[in-house]
C-alpha cells in the first residue's frame, strides 16, 4: 500500500478533527498507524480505507 496516499488520507482526516495541514504527530507516530492501517486493510478489506483510517486517527487522538 502506498505510504503517500495513507499519509494524505491521514493529514485529510486530521484537518477534519480541527487540525491544521500538518501531520500533529513524529515520523515514528505515523509509521505506527500507518502499520496500523495496513494491518488492519488486510484483515478486514470490507471495512474500507476510509473507515480503517478515520478510526486510526480518533483512537490517536483519543490517547
Amino acid at each position: 500500500m502506498d505510504k503517500k496516499l495513507i499519509r494524505k488520507m491521514v493529514q485529510k482526516c486530521f484537518v477534519q478533527y480541527r487540525h491544521d495541514d500538518s501531520l500533529p504527530l513524529s515520523e515514528a507516530e505515523f509509521e505506527e498507524i500507518c502499520e496500523k492501517i495496513v494491518k488492519l486493510n488486510y484483515e478486514e478489506p470490507e471495512a474500507g480505507l476510509h473507515e480503517i483510517i478515520n478510526d486510526a486517527v480518533y483512537e490517536f487522538l483519543a490517547t
